[in-house]
C-alpha cells in the first residue's frame, strides 16, 4: 500500500505541474504564425554586394599603397569581383608587383595593354565570401528580430540556392516597420569632410574642375533648415576610406542631443577607440561626417580628441532613433536584401485554426472514448483517463519548455490520441490473454503490463528516431510537428505504462475482484 500511495502522489504531482505549466493557455502556450497570425517572408541576399564591398575595400588599400611607393596610375572597381589598375609606367612595374604581392592570396593579376592590370578575386575566395555573407545576414536578421520582441520567430535558410532566408514573425502587426528593420543595411562609417556642405554636387566640385579626386567621394546629406524640423539635401566631399566603421561599434542606444532632440549615442570597442582617437586628434577643427548607408546624417566639428564615445543626431523621430539603435546594435548587413515572397496571416484566421484544431482534438477524443467504453467496458475508463492526462502532460511539456504550437503541432496532438489508444489496446489485449490462462485478476494485470512494456518501449524509440530526423532536416512546420510528436511520445510512455497501471492497482486494491470488466 505504501508503494501504491507514492505512485498515486507521483501521478497527482505530474498532473498538477502540467496544468500549472499551461494555465492560463492564452499566456503560457506560444502560438506559431499559422495560429497567431503574423508575417511570412522569403528574402534573397544579394551576395554580389559582399564581393563589391570587399573589392572596393581592397582597391582603396591598393591605391594607398601605390601612392606610398610613388607608383603612378588609377585604381577603380571594374566588377563585383575585380578591380582595374590603369596608366602604370613600364619602369614602375616592379614597384607595382610589390603591391600586388600583398593581395596575391585572394586576387590573381591579369596584365593587359598600356600599363593596365585586372585583379580578379579567386573563385574559391568568392564562394567563401558569398557563403559568409549569407551566414552573417542570417545571424544579423536573427538578432534584429529577437530585439523586436517577437515570440518564437523562425529565421532559417530557405530553398536550394543557398542565398535565400525564411523569416516568420508570429503576432507582428506593423509589417512595414518589421520589413524595414530587417532589410536596413545600417552600414555606419565615420569619414573626414574635405569640403562642404554644398547645395549642389557641381558647386561642391567647382574648385576641382568638376572631378572627384580618386581618394575622395561625394555623398548626399540633410541640412536642418532653421530648426523647423524640415531638411534640404546638401552634398559633402569626404575621404573615401572611413576612419571608423560600424564593425568597430560596441553598443548604440537612444539618447538626446544638446537641443533635447532624439539622437543615438554610440560607444566603440578598443580597436575602434584607438583609431577614432588618432583620427580626431589629427583633424581638430575639421568636420567629421557620420555616414549611414551612404548618406551623411550629421557632420559635427571636431573640437578635440575623441576616444570611444560619439553621437548621431539630426532630424529623427523617437521611433526612428529606437529603430536605428536596434539595427546598429545588431550589426550591419553584409549585403542588401530583396523580398521574394510575403504572406500575411490574419489573427482571425489564426483563431479559426485554433478553434478547428481544438474541435478536431475533442472530436477525436470523443470517438475514441465511445470505442474504448464499448469494446473494453469499464476498463475503457482507465484508458480514457490516461489518454486525457497524456494530452495535459503534453501541453504542459510544451508550455514549460517554451515550444511553439503550430497547426502541424495540433495534428501531433491528434496523433498522440491515436498513440495512446494503440498502447492501451496492446496492454488490454495482453491482459485478456493472461486472464484466459485462468490467472487471478491482479496477476493478469501485472503480467499484461510487464510483458507489453518492451514492445511499447521499442515502438516509441523507433518513433523518437523518426521525430529526430524530422526535426533535424525539416523546416518550420515540419519541426513543429516533430516537436509535438517527441513530447507526445514521452508523455504517452508515462501515462500508458505508469498512470494506467496505477489506476488499475488503485481500483483492485479497494475490492477483491474475481472478474475484470475488460
Amino acid at each position: 500500500m505504501t508503494t501504491l500511495r507514492w505512485k498515486v502522489l507521483a501521478v497527482v504531482a505530474v498532473l498538477v505541474a502540467a496544468v500549472y505549466a499551461f494555465t492560463p493557455p492564452s499566456e503560457k502556450v506560444r502560438l506559431g504564425l499559422d495560429l497567431k497570425g503574423g508575417v511570412h517572408l522569403v528574402l534573397r541576399v544579394q551576395t554580389d554586394d559582399a564581393l563589391r564591398i570587399e573589392t572596393e575595400t581592397v582597391a582603396d588599400r591598393f591605391r594607398e599603397q601605390m601612392k606610398m611607393r610613388g607608383v603612378a596610375g588609377t585604381v577603380a572597381a571594374a566588377a563585383p569581383d575585380r578591380f582595374r589598375v590603369e596608366g602604370v609606367p613600364a619602369d614602375q612595374d616592379p614597384a607595382l608587383r610589390e603591391v600586388a604581392n600583398e593581395v596575391a592570396v585572394d586576387y590573381t593579376r591579369e596584365p593587359g595593354v598600356s600599363g593596365t592590370y585586372d585583379f580578379v578575386l579567386r573563385p574559391l575566395v568568392a564562394t567563401q565570401l558569398r557563403n559568409e555573407s549569407v551566414r552573417q545576414a542570417l545571424q544579423t536578421i536573427e538578432r534584429r528580430v529577437n530585439e523586436l520582441g517577437v515570440a518564437e520567430p523562425i529565421v532559417a535558410l530557405y530553398g536550394t540556392g543557398g542565398d535565400q532566408i525564411l523569416v516568420q514573425l508570429p503576432g507582428v502587426t506593423d509589417v512595414a516597420r518589421a520589413k524595414e528593420i530587417i532589410r536596413s543595411t545600417a552600414l555606419l562609417e565615420l569619414k573626414i569632410v574635405e569640403d562642404g556642405p554644398g547645395p549642389t554636387r557641381e558647386g561642391l566640385l567647382a574648385t576641382r574642375g568638376g572631378v572627384v579626386p580618386p581618394d575622395m567621394e561625394v555623398l548626399p546629406g540633410a541640412s536642418d533648415t532653421g530648426g523647423t524640423g524640415t531638411s534640404a539635401t546638401v552634398y559633402y566631399l569626404v575621404r573615401r576610406v572611413a576612419a571608423v566603421t560600424g564593425r568597430d561599434l560596441r553598443t548604440a542606444r537612444p539618447s538626446l542631443d544638446q537641443n533635447n532632440r532624439p539622437a543615438v549615442s554610440f560607444s566603440l570597442n578598443q580597436d575602434g577607440a584607438r583609431k577614432f582617437s588618432s583620427v580626431t586628434g589629427a583633424n581638430i577643427g575639421r568636420n567629421l561626417a557620420v555616414v549611414l548607408d551612404g548618406r551623411v546624417v550629421t557632420a559635427p566639428r571636431i573640437d578635440g580628441r575623441i576616444s570611444d564615445e560619439g553621437q548621431i543626431y539630426g532630424v529623427f523621430t523617437q521611433q526612428e532613433v529606437q529603430d536605428l539603435s536596434l539595427v546598429l546594435r545588431s550589426g550591419a548587413l553584409p549585403a542588401s536584401l530583396t523580398y521574394l515572397e510575403q504572406r500575411t496571416v490574419g489573427a482571425t484566421l489564426g483563431a479559426d485554426s485554433v478553434r478547428a484544431g481544438i474541435l478536431a482534438s475533442l472530436g477525436g477524443l470523443a470517438v475514441v472514448t465511445v470505442f474504448l467504453l464499448a469494446y473494453y467496458r469499464l476498463s475503457g475508463i482507465n484508458a480514457v483517463v490516461s489518454i486525457a492526462m497524456n494530452l495535459m502532460v503534453l501541453l504542459g511539456f510544451m508550455a514549460y519548455l517554451g515550444a511553439t504550437m503550430t497547426l502541424p503541432g495540433i495534428a501531433g496532438f491528434v496523433l498522440t490520441i491515436g498513440m495512446g489508444v494503440d498502447s492501451n489496446v496492446l496492454i488490454f489485449e495482453r491482459i485478456k490473454e493472461e486472464l484466459a490462462t485462468a490467472k487471478g485478476v491482479k496477476a493478469a494485470v501485472a503480467a499484461g503490463f510487464d510483458r507489453v512494456f518492451l514492445t511499447i518501449l521499442d515502438t516509441h524509440i523507433a518513433s523518437l528516431i523518426a521525430a529526430a530526423f524530422l526535426f533535424q532536416f525539416g523546416t518550420g512546420p515540419i519541426r513543429g510537428f516533430a516537436t509535438t510528436l517527441t513530447f507526445g511520445l514521452l508523455s504517452n510512455m508515462f501515462t500508458s505504462v505508469f498512470v494506467s497501471r496505477t489506476l488499475f492497482e488503485l481500483i483492485l486494491s479497494r475490492r477483491h475482484a474475481a472478474r475484470l470488466s475488460i
